[in-house]
């Protein structure tokens, strides 16, 4: 059997037309219930998609630490780690700010707020707000693991955990550990050796995806709703086309600005942006894009592990960029407000910086309403968006997750740390989600 046909991002694919035909039936089946009932199967795939999304969550405390802290003792190895580190910094910057750009572009070209038929009686303003001091709050830790929990409204209790403190405390205690000097060194072997029994499991989790991938669609089509698009169809349809303009233009061009191959890079993130459509979640997709970063792209281990922990928690050009930029105009349209040039350049400053203020929250409504307080327009505008937020989260999950991927080959390519040997082998599907990989080969580190 061909390599091609069996290689992980094949299996990917085969699971979103199986999860489409499922979705599909279960929405029919629903449709013969009475009331609000949902058919056994919209129910199972309900429960195996969430199922998968919890699996790969799972791993993401232990998974950061152990990375972070055994990519900060390993760079003491790169001689160019600073430079690495604002590199980083800048193509998170550049991309954020063309991607803003296309989204102001956008809606001033589509108006959707003119266009649209939404009631006014459907404005509401959000429970959740994001602020700049809140990103403040959130990058101190509250304890080791960064964990925090909430009771429902039905007396259970859900207990979370915020990536950016558990981010700060990682490469805090990695920094320590190398100024520590020898007495520190059986710490840092204890982590290097629990990362690798991590990745194993961590592994098997992830060679689940084309299951979880079925499902998630399935789940998808059979109960968000496409017919509450209605009155916002023109509001969806200017969000994908920014995030199209990101993702297919944009992109493409900063990766051949670097000389990196457009075809081969789409082709190796695949499952990454499927899987980031739709989980709709960076932070359950950050795993596979490390390892996809790591062993298809062929960005060393010991940047790999320290910038996509970051990225996933602050390169946001979905949802910090081109989603807060056509929604804030919507909003100003819609009331009949007019912008000024002052209020398109804070739409810039705003997201080109929010998505860090809002790393320590969920969800793109923070965002969203960071940029409304900011430029002082209605807050009870999020209420008229809020139908649409699982078909919109899926594009722009998508565009974080390759964005995020898009800028580790970028600084690693230019920099000349990118492993060629490792980006030839994917190219035929040997790389590293190749069903033929083995939990052996996951504790080989690559070379800087």
């Amino acid at each position: 059997m061909p390599g091609w046909l069996t290689g992980f991002g094949t299996q990917v694919t085969i699971g979103l037309v199986i999860g489409l035909a499922l979705g599909f039936l279960a929405r029919a089946l629903d449709a013969d219930l009475v009331g609000e009932d949902t058919s056994w199967l919209t129910g199972l795939l309900t429960w195996v998609a969430s199922a998968y999304v919890q699996l790969l969550r799972l791993l993401i405390p232990p998974l950061i630490f152990t990375a972070v802290v055994t990519s900060v003792a390993n760079l003491r190895k790169v001689t160019n780690a600073t430079r690495l580190a604002v590199s980083t910094l800048v193509w998170f910057a550049v991309t954020a700010l063309v991607s803003v750009v296309i989204g102001i572009v956008v809606a001033l070209v589509m108006q959707p707020g003119n266009t649209t038929s939404v009631s006014a009686d459907q404005a509401s303003e959000p429970h959740t707000m994001g602020s700049w001091l809140g990103f403040i709050d959130s990058v101190v830790p509250v304890n080791f693991l960064g964990l925090s929990a909430a009771a429902n409204s039905d007396g259970d209790i859900n207990v979370t955990f915020n990536v950016l403190q558990i981010l700060v405390l990682s490469l805090a205690i990695g920094i320590a550990a190398v100024k520590a000097g020898k007495s520190a060194e059986p710490f840092l072997h204890f982590a290097e050796s629990l990362l690798s029994v991590i990745q194993v499991v961590l592994w098997w989790i992830i060679r689940l995806a084309p299951i979880g991938t079925a499902a998630l669609i399935g789940r998808a089509v059979s109960t968000y709703g496409w017919e509450a698009l209605g009155s916002l169809g023109q509001f969806v349809l200017a969000i994908y086309v920014g995030l199209a303009l990101v993702m297919f233009v944009v992109y493409p061009a900063a990766l051949a600005f670097s000389g990196i191959p457009v075809g081969g890079f789409f082709k190796r993130v695949w499952p990454v942006t499927s899987l980031g459509f739709f989980t709709r979640s960076s932070m359950g997709v950050m795993p596979v894009n490390q390892r996809v970063a790591e062993q298809s792209m062929g960005v060393p281990r010991e940047y790999a592990s320290f910038v996509m922990p970051l990225a996933a928690t602050s390169k946001m050009d979905g949802c910090a960029s081109v989603y807060p930029a056509v929604a804030a105009i919507f909003v100003a349209q819609f009331y009949d407000i007019d912008l000024s040039l002052t209020h398109y350049l804070l739409i810039v400053i705003v997201s080109v910086l929010g998505s860090a203020a809002t790393a320590g929250t969920t969800g793109a409504t923070v965002m969203l309403t960071l940029m409304l307080s900011t430029l002082g327009l209605p807050l009870a505008g999020v209420g008229l968006l809020l139908a649409t937020e699982p078909i919109i989260d899926m594009g722009r999950t998508a565009v974080n997750v390759t964005g995020q991927s898009v800028v580790a080959t970028i600084v690693a390519k230019r920099n000349g740390i990118l492993d060629q040997d490792t980006w030839d082998a994917a190219e035929d599907g040997e790389g590293a989600l190749a069903p033929k990989d083995t939990a052996a080969s996951m504790t080989e580190r690559a070379t800087v």
